[in-house]
């Protein structure tokens, strides 16, 4: 040090003699020049032991630290990473502000006159039902055994991802799914159902939202009514119609159990397809509810003792050809669906029934032996309300309407036509013509029992469905005054106006038919055959309400009851004397056309109108099944049924008419022979009398109803 000015001491930098010059002094600390050495040799002493062991410690803290470090800094990344990862997978969403739970495919609920449920068509198979609505135990039997925290987790579940990867872990394999119920419900409203990374992390994204947008129950009712079921059935009111036979309001506890348990895999353990495995798995969800305090002991040992089972719906299934009807002209009448609808019917469930009963009965019975393999029953109201039809011996088997589309040869069902144009011409029941040979330009036609009676009255003629008179009768009145008849009364399907049609050879559908029939029944007004008596949204609000309807009088009052007379006959002496019901008015008609292909026979009281056909779908010919046997069989057995509470009423205008009611013969000209040959030559015929037209004409939904149904245009 040097002193300057003032005494003040100046530092001085030059080496002492003998030393290094300081340029070239190295001056960085070591190690041992640090405090924490210098105190370390305080307390040991130089070159004492230990000093020798002190690095080794510090050398193990230095790499835990690094551990611990080496692990932050991957921590951060790993969030970092992740939350690209998220943010990716949900620049793959729509955005948030833009997302909504898409609507649910409408149903359509088909029900009964009484209210009863027939079939559920649309997508889903069944309507969207409230959580409040539902037994409390149908909703936890879900919660128990698919998501035991649903009410504690924000939509994902790390809790139970973790017990299922141990479980699966431990399990060597794939036992238990760690999806909560929310992201079930966010990869069935959003997401397709493949398994990959990219899916998941999209479902959980969704869960989330979903927890942020509804509350809990809201989530839980949206999962209920979505969810699938297996056979077509998303919901657990389309479950528990399709297993149970009854709406879902009203399973039990073994049945709601079954139904929480079949969401795991659909169709391993639908219970109509294995029994055993399904109520295995509803016992798993029993105990789990018990376990959870959602299920008393003694309940759960009662649902137990008895487990559920499927139950097969009332009816066989034949009215699914009524829901198949309905569907097929729906929309003529409403348009598009694009909420859940209600539509009820004309049908009566216990006519159904009886219907269908009749029907397989008989086939079931006699069709092997008479090689008759199907049928079709349609029954309605005088007024054209279908109150039962059967489409088929099976719907399972066979889809196929053969009530409503099948076009066949209704034989000499179609004879009452042709009466009809013969009497609204002069003619009456007690006209008398000749049962003998005939030949129009070749063509011969016999009677079925290949004999002739000779003169007989026009009752008797129909009555024993002589074919001679018939076929003379239409070339009299001309075969197109025989069409002309028959499709004001409501036959749709093309006819062909030759001398054939008066044996029913031009193809016509049950339906049209037994419609065409309801004109004697009623009185003499045309009607249009109908299904649909409303349709109305789940809240009540009328979509479409039918109005009265038809094609106005159609038949004179004195020709329906000559008519009635006649056909009543046929009951008291002629070919459907076994179909008679005691005590009860009864008139119809009996048909089989060639080579004993179809057996048809349509009948009538003054309440319901009623026609059975049997046949086979490839007109193969039966063993000599003709509409006197198996058709008068089936109508009987349900006419029984059907008019067992109906009052006895007359039918319209028949009294007058009957045998022995003292009439006489009309002494209006008949054309005869005359009229045969002025048909075949041209020569004028004697004036008809006036035939009523109708009047009013149906309505622009029943236009569009025959149009889809029949295929007919203006």
């Amino acid at each position: 040090m040097a002193k300057g000015r003032g005494g003040r001491v100046e530092p001085k930098f030059d080496a002492p003699e003998g030393r290094p010059d300081p340029a070239s002094l190295d001056l960085r600390l070591t190690r041992g020049d640090r405090a924490g050495a210098a105190m370390a040799r305080s307390k040991t002493g130089r070159g004492g032991k230990s000093a020798a062991r002190g690095p080794a410690p510090r050398r193990r803290r230095s790499l835990l630290g690094r551990l611990v470090y080496g692990l932050v800094i991957l921590g951060v990344w790993g969030v970092v990473a992740l939350a690209g990862l998220v943010a990716y997978h949900a620049s793959q969403l729509p955005p948030i502000d833009q997302l909504a739970v898409p609507k649910r495919p409408p149903n359509i609920a088909i029900l009964a006159s009484d209210g009863s449920l027939l079939a559920n068509r649309g997508e889903t198979g069944g309507r969207t039902v409230s959580i409040k609505e539902l037994p409390p135990y149908l909703p936890r039997a879900f919660v128990a055994i698919e998501d035991r925290r649903f009410y504690g987790h924000l939509g994902i579940d790390p809790v139970g991802i973790t017990r299922a990867i141990f479980r699966n872990l431990t399990s060597r394999g794939v036992a238990q799914g760690g999806s909560t119920l929310t992201q079930q419900l966010a990869k069935n409203l959003f997401l397709t159902q493949e398994r990959t990374a990219s899916r998941k992390i999209q479902e959980a994204i969704l869960a989330l939202w979903l927890e942020h947008k509804y509350t809990k129950d809201e989530i839980l009712e949206l999962y209920l009514n979505r969810v699938y079921f297996g056979a077509g059935a998303y919901g657990v009111e389309a479950a528990a119609q399709r297993y149970f036979a009854k709406p879902a309001k009203e399973v039990t506890l073994a049945e709601a159990a079954m139904l929480g348990g079949l969401v795991q895999a659909p169709s391993r353990l639908a219970p109509n397809r294995n029994l055993p495995a399904a109520q295995a798995r509803a016992a798993q969800v029993l105990a789990a509810m018990q376990e959870l305090g959602f299920a008393k002991p003694q309940e759960v040992k009662l649902a137990l003792d008895k487990p559920a089972r499927p139950n097969r719906a009332a009816g066989g299934g034949s009215a699914n050809y009524v829901a198949d009807l309905v569907m097929d002209v729906l929309d003529d009448y409403v348009g598009t669906i694009e909420s859940d609808v209600t539509v009820s019917t004309t049908v009566d469930p216990v006519l159904q029934a009886a219907a269908e009963k009749a029907l397989v009965d008989e086939l079931n019975q006699k069709g092997a032996r008479y090689n008759v393999a199907q049928g079709a029953v349609v029954a309605m109201r005088p007024d054209g309300a279908i109150r039962a039809l059967v489409g088929g011996r099976d719907y399972a088997q066979s889809q196929f309407n053969r009530a409503t589309t099948a076009k066949r040869q209704p034989g000499s069902a179609f004879k009452p036509f042709v009466y009809l144009a013969a009497v609204e011409r002069g003619l009456t029941p007690d006209t008398v013509r000749e049962d003998s040979p005939v030949s129009i330009k070749g063509w011969s036609p016999e009677n079925y029992s290949r004999s002739y009676a000779g003169p007989v009255t026009l009752r008797d003629a129909l009555a024993h469905s002589l074919n001679t008179v018939a076929v003379k009768l239409g070339m009299e009145v001309g075969p197109k005054a025989v069409v002309q008849t028959a499709q004001r009364l409501g036959i749709t399907s093309p006819l062909q106006a030759n001398a054939s049609i008066a044996l029913g050879t031009s193809e016509v559908t049950p339906l049209e038919l037994v419609g065409a029939y309801a004109a004697f029944a009623n009185g003499g007004t045309g009607v249009i055959p109908y299904v649909i008596a409303s349709v109305k949204t789940t809240n009540g609000k009328i979509v479409y309400k039918r109005s009265p309807t038809g094609l106005g009088r159609v038949i004179d009052p004195n020709a329906v009851g000559m008519m009635n007379a006649m056909l009543h006959e046929v009951f008291v002496s002629g070919t459907a004397r076994k179909g008679d019901i005691p005590g009860m008015d009864l008139a119809g008609k009996t048909g089989t056309s060639q080579d004993f292909r179809d057996a048809w026979f349509v009948g009538y009281s003054t309440s319901l109108v009623a026609g059975v056909w049997l046949g086979n779908d490839d007109g193969e010919p039966t063993k000599r099944v003709s509409g006197g046997n198996l058709p008068v069989e089936v109508w009987n057995r349900f006419m029984t049924t059907a008019l067992r509470n109906d009052k006895v009423a007359a039918l319209p205008g028949a009294a007058r008419w009957r045998r022995g009611a003292g009439t006489v013969a009309s002494a209006a000209p008949e054309q005869g022979i005359g009229g045969l040959i002025g048909e075949l030559f041209g020569e004028p015929q004697a004036p008809p009398r006036p035939v009523p037209q109708p009047r009013g004409g149906p309505s622009r939904e029943d236009r569009n109803f025959l149009e889809r149904l029949f295929g007919i245009g203006d």
